[in-house]
Formats: structure tokens, C-alpha cells, sequence
């Protein structure tokens, strides 16, 4: 026997035999143990085992999901001609036997006009001359719009020039709404030296969910001092109850082109504040509008759109050092999830399973830009198992995909390169 067919035979030998001993070389067949097996592995496979995920495989994750839409019932938008906005929505609390929601509501005489063309009646953006209106629901599907509930400020109190971007804080009976107070119009401060938007985080209280509500006319989280990476931008105020705080999370933006989206915490043990920035800011590299809830003992965050952990599901014991439990994606844009236990202070954090979110630039080629509400569901609790849910094989309808699309300049480099060719 030459000494090739002499190492193809020791190989099968190898591979076939029944020893617990050679069994361990080979990665078990079926689900993935629970146990790490004693043997070399990849990083990858080390990475299923070393707290990098929630659970060994999709099924097995509480903190993997994919996300289901649902359009609401209950909102004009003017025919989509662009005058009527809704985005932003809070979190969504339970009071009275109904569904509560806030959100940035937008009624102008003509759509943003984003080549400069604003004035005091024509929105810079989708979120200026902004005020922060509220629905109810019995189901979650059907609402009915109340009104109003924060205007706009006097001048010159932070918010004359827009209210926006709310969300949801109940404390001792109390009900508080934060919001990004536009001292300016959006967008006007976009030079290399004054970037961002002039808009500290302020709020307003109520005794009851339906108000009426008071301005404190106080900015309670401001802009980072200069140098700092949150200077010019404090936006998405979103408060939670942990560790017996107040734990309010923000994004800031540290510039670049396309700009670098980071989440910071500002925490405090009184509503009004004194609010203390966390020395470790920001604490979430990645994501836009991030929404956050009570999971176990700790807090989980779903974490969209921008950044180099976007499209993830992550999970801090503290409040604070936040890892990668899940990768998804259809991820709902500005989140705001009902959250029963947002505010109880829990270290046993049931998770989410629905709330409301926005689609976005609805119409901005035609000049009609806005925004619309609309309904997620998912599973990221722990009373829940939805296998469908935890399916990461998502089919999508191609024309879906052919809407992004090569531009025109992308497609001009591109035959430009394969006509050198010839």
C-alpha cells in the first residue's frame, strides 16, 4: 500500500470512529449545545460562546427578531400632498384602559423646502415649525388623534421655533414629555464651524396623560463644552427608570461626511435633573433614533440605521457597556415600543413585542416630503415564543431591492471603467 492510500485510510479512520475521543474533534450534528464543546473552534463558532449572543443560535435568541408592519388606522395626511407630517412617536404607555402615544406633528402651509427657501410659515425640515401632538388607542391599531399637547414656545424660550422628537417619562405620578427645543431653524447651522441644530433637550409636565401641560422652560440636557463629540447635536431624548435614576439617552454627532451618529446618557435623580453625563459617553457607538428597555437585570437596544453596529440588538448589564446580542435587519425606523415596565425600576425586564415607528421622506422627490406613523411587531420578550419571528431568512419582493438601485453617477463610473477595458 503506497503512502497514499496509507494516510487516506488513518483520515477515514479518523472521521468514522465512534470514541468519545474523535467525536470531539468533528463539531457535533443538530441543535448547537449549550455547553461549549471541548475541542479547537473557529472565532466564529467562539463567538456563540463567549456572551458575544443572547442564545445559540436564532430560535434560541430572546434578543433576535425580525419585524412585521402594519399601516395605522385613525390618521389624515392630507392626500400625501406633503402639509401634514407625523414621526418621532414615545414609547407607548398604558393609563386608564387605553394606549397613550405622543409624537412630532407637523401641519404647514407647503411641504420642507430644503434648498434654503424656509422662512417663519415654510418648514426647513420634516420636524421645523413642529409641535407635539397625541393619539389613543384601544387595540394599538385603530387611534384616534387628540391634539395637541406641547406647543411651541415664546420666544425666547427654547422650543419658539419647533418642539420635537418627544418622548414619555412617568415618575411618582407625574407625567413628563422630553423633547428637542429648536432655538433655531433646523438645518441653518451647517458650516464646518457651527454644525448641528441649536436644539437642547427640554420638558414639559402634566398631571395626567391628556394634560394639560406645563413648559419648565428649562434646558435639562445641554450641549456637550466645545471639543466635546456631542457639542452641537443633543437629539432623541429618551428616558427610563434603572438603578432607582432617571436614565436618559440621547444621540449626539461627532461630524464627518456621511456624519458619525453616537448614543449618550445623562442621568439624574429628579425629573428636572440636575442631569450628570455619563464620563464613559457616548456608550453606543452605532445607531439613530435607539430605543431602549428593561431586559433581565439590565437594558436592551435596538440599534438602527447609521454606524458600524447598526442593524443590531444589544444588551448592557449597566445601563452602560453595551454588546452585540442579535443582527437583523428591516429594523423599525425611531422606534417607540410599548414598554409596560419602562418605568418600574425592575431588574426582572420582560422585554417588547409591538410598539409604533415612522417611514420617512414619504414623497421628497416629488417636493411633498413627510413622514408617516405606522405599527411594528416583534418578539424580544420573555413571555413570548414566536417562531416566526425568529425566522432570519426574509424574502423580499425584488422591486423592493431595485429601488436602491445604482445612481446615475455610480452607473456612468461603472460603464466608463468597462468601456477602458475594451
Amino acid at each position: 500500500m503506497n503512502s497514499r492510500l496509507i494516510f487516506v485510510a488513518v483520515a477515514m479512520l479518523a472521521w468514522t470512529s465512534l470514541g468519545s475521543s474523535q467525536q470531539l474533534r468533528v463539531f457535533p450534528y443538530g441543535m448547537v449545545p449549550e455547553t461549549k464543546p471541548d475541542m479547537p473552534l473557529s472565532q466564529a463558532m467562539n463567538r456563540v460562546y463567549e456572551g458575544t449572543y443572547a442564545g445559540r443560535d436564532c430560535a434560541r435568541n430572546e434578543l433576535f427578531t425580525n419585524f412585521k408592519y402594519t399601516p395605522l388606522e385613525g390618521f389624515d395626511y392630507h392626500g400625501h400632498d406633503g402639509t401634514v407630517s407625523r414621526r418621532d412617536s414615545t414609547k407607548v404607555i398604558r393609563a386608564g384602559g387605553k394606549y397613550y402615544v405622543w409624537y412630532t406633528h407637523r401641519e404647514t402651509p407647503t411641504p420642507p423646502n430644503y434648498d434654503g427657501g424656509a422662512n417663519e410659515t415654510i418648514p426647513s425640515r420634516d420636524w421645523d415649525l413642529a409641535e407635539i401632538w397625541y393619539a389613543t388607542s384601544e387595540d394599538g391599531f385603530v387611534w384616534q388623534e387628540q391634539g395637541v399637547a406641547v406647543e411651541r414656545m415664546e420666544k425666547p424660550h427654547a422650543g419658539w421655533r419647533s418642539v420635537s422628537t418627544p418622548d414619555i417619562l412617568v415618575w411618582k405620578g407625574k407625567y413628563y414629555l422630553y423633547y428637542q427645543a429648536y432655538l433655531d431653524m433646523p438645518g441653518s447651522r451647517t458650516s464646518s464651524a457651527t454644525n448641528g441644530d441649536d436644539c437642547p433637550v427640554s420638558v414639559s409636565v402634566a398631571d395626567t396623560p391628556d394634560g394639560p401641560w406645563t413648559p419648565s422652560n428649562k434646558i435639562v440636557v445641554e450641549n456637550g463644552p466645545p471639543g466635546s463629540w456631542d457639542q452641537y447635536v443633543i437629539h432623541d431624548p429618551y428616558p427610563l427608570v434603572f438603578n432607582g435614576k432617571i436614565y436618559l439617552y440621547y444621540k449626539g454627532e461627532m461630524g464627518g461626511s456621511p456624519a458619525v451618529r453616537a448614543q449618550g446618557l445623562a442621568i439624574a435623580e429628579h425629573p428636572l435633573g440636575p442631569f450628570k453625563k455619563h464620563p464613559l459617553n457616548p456608550v453606543i457607538n452605532s445607531g439613530h433614533e435607539t430605543c431602549l428597555f428593561p431586559f433581565k437585570t439590565g437594558l436592551a437596544a435596538l440599534v438602527s440605521r447609521h454606524g458600524l453596529e447598526h442593524n443590531t440588538i444589544q444588551y448592557s448589564p449597566d445601563g452602560v457597556n453595551f454588546e452585540i446580542a442579535a443582527i437583523t435587519g428591516l429594523m423599525p425606523i425611531a422606534p417607540g415600543a410599548h414598554v409596560p415596565d419602562a418605568f418600574t425600576g425592575t431588574k426582572d425586564g420582560r422585554g417588547i413585542t409591538w410598539g409604533l415607528c415612522h417611514f420617512r421622506n414619504l414623497k421628497r422627490d416629488e417636493g411633498k416630503s413627510h413622514s408617516m406613523l405606522a405599527r411594528f411587531d416583534c418578539d424580544l420578550s420573555l413571555d413570548v415564543h414566536d417562531i416566526e419571528m425568529k425566522e432570519s431568512d426574509i424574502f423580499n419582493d425584488p422591486e423592493i431591492n431595485f429601488k436602491f438601485g445604482l445612481s446615475e453617477q455610480q452607473r456612468s463610473r461603472i460603464e466608463a471603467a468597462a468601456n477602458k477595458l475594451d
